[in-house]
């Protein structure tokens, strides 16, 4: 049943309380410069701020073996993060609620050049009501609010009543596979809520996502005999336009995909790095791209894998070389599905109820082409996966930054989500 009205009023008087104390540990997380492989320091903090508070915890490393046998695994590479997943378990004196998990990652993708941001982006600022640093919206203010709800819960001398499940994983921007490896330990819930930066908006489907690695070969010659030999780096253009060809078949079918037909370009390929050639005066011998592509909810990665690979083997038969020299296509990331959310759970009723309180506005939802990690609960818990978040901007981009009012409404909703969905009790004597 929704929260007493004099309740609610006394979590949302405890959140705008220890504001102050939310926003200093979303520094602290930012001033961990967590990109992929660099995470041990960071989850070490976690670590100690979820024993602080008295939870259970466990530290633990990915099974690439047990990766490998899901279905919903990334290819675990050279460039898998070693860093461990930390987990922490608050339990209650009376078990009267419903179980959740809240997650939240602490990898962060690379800054990009420094003299591109306005500041050092891993010493994190404020500007009227930005936030700035990198990773702070994405999404280490999520990570922090999960901390501040149960410590605006406890400033009134609660606890929620029900098993609640704190997880920061790594590998969310890459594989996906940090989500999985919680869900492959064995740790369950009635629900779960990923605070990502979404506008303060629920998300109601996002895509799988596809990364893949094209390598290919050239003839190499002095440049004084160009005509003689191959150029990888040009012949690599030809494997571009074929996947953007690609791409663009993939969007014209979005009106068959529910949730995706009046967005303008769900599925978006990037060519993210590349490189090639050995010497200016040598006609390079090699070159290799890395990709990311998008696919819809419900198409299965191989399958668009294979779709991958064939349109990399006909742009190699329009070239006489590569005809012969066929690229390699290696899949070296994401292999995800997408998910779709459907309408109706009790969990996203509970959460539409905090929102309101909160922001005094109906909670609206939005469909993104990117991945979540709550595709491994919808998918393979099966249960209501919510992500909902800050308003941000420039993720992934230079000076990234969210609103810190967005954030403190966001707080508020999730500890009324928290305190409804789970019920509340006195804290232990």
């Amino acid at each position: 049943m929704p929260l007493d009205a004099a309740l609610a009023a006394r979590i949302v008087q405890a959140v705008d309380a220890g504001f102050e104390r939310q926003m200093d540990l979303t520094a602290d997380l930012v001033r961990f410069a967590t990109t992929r492989g660099r995470e041990h320091a960071c989850q070490d903090y976690v670590l100690a701020a979820m024993q602080q508070r008295g939870w259970a915890t466990e530290r633990f490393a990915m099974d690439s073996a047990a990766i490998a046998r899901h279905p919903g695994g990334s290819p675990v590479t050279a460039d898998h993060s070693d860093a461990p997943i930390v987990v922490g378990i608050h339990r209650p004196r009376e078990e009267t609620g419903r179980s959740l998990i809240l997650q939240s990652h602490v990898d962060v993708v690379p800054a990009g050049p420094r003299e591109l941001w306005s500041r050092d982006p891993f010493e994190p600022h404020r500007d009227g009501d930005w936030f700035y640093g990198r990773g702070g919206a994405d999404m280490k203010a999520g990570h922090a609010a999960m901390f501040a709800v149960f410590d605006a819960l406890a400033a009134i001398g609660l606890q929620p009543a029900a098993t609640l499940t704190v997880q920061s994983v790594v590998e969310e921007e890459s594989t996906g596979n940090g989500a999985l490896q919680c869900h492959l330990r064995g740790y369950r819930a009635e629900a779960v809520l990923i605070p990502e930066p979404e506008d303060e908006k629920l998300i109601r489907a996002n895509t799988g996502v596809v990364w893949f690695r094209v390598e290919v070969a050239g003839l190499p010659v002095h440049v004084s005999q160009a005509g003689t030999g191959q150029n990888a780096i040009e012949a690599t253009q030809g494997v571009i336009r074929a996947l953007r060809e690609l791409e663009a078949r993939w969007n014209a079918k979005r009106a068959d995909f529910r949730h995706f037909e009046d967005i303008d370009h769900p599925i978006n390929l990037n060519i993210g790095m590349i490189e090639g050639g050995d010497w200016a005066s040598s006609v390079p011998a090699w070159c290799a791209i890395d990709c990311r592509i998008a696919i819809y909810p419900g198409e299965r990665p191989e399958t668009m894998q294979r779709a991958i690979e064939e349109a990399v083997t006909l742009a190699a038969r329009a070239d006489r070389f590569l005809a012969n020299n066929p690229p390699r296509v290696t899949f070296t990331g994401f292999t995800t599905e997408g998910y779709a959310l459907e309408p109706g759970s009790e969990a996203e009723a509970v959460l539409a109820r905090a929102h309101e309180t909160a922001t005094g506005e109906p909670l609206q939802d939005l469909v993104t082409p990117g991945y979540l990690d709550t595709r491994v609960y919808a998918l393979y818990d099966r249960i209501p996966a919510l992500c909902y978040g800050p308003i941000s901007e420039n993720i992934h981009g230079f000076d990234e930054r969210f609103s810190m009012a967005s954030m403190r409404r966001v707080t508020r909703t999730m500890a009324l989500f928290v305190a409804e969905w789970c019920g509340v009790e006195p804290i232990r004597p």
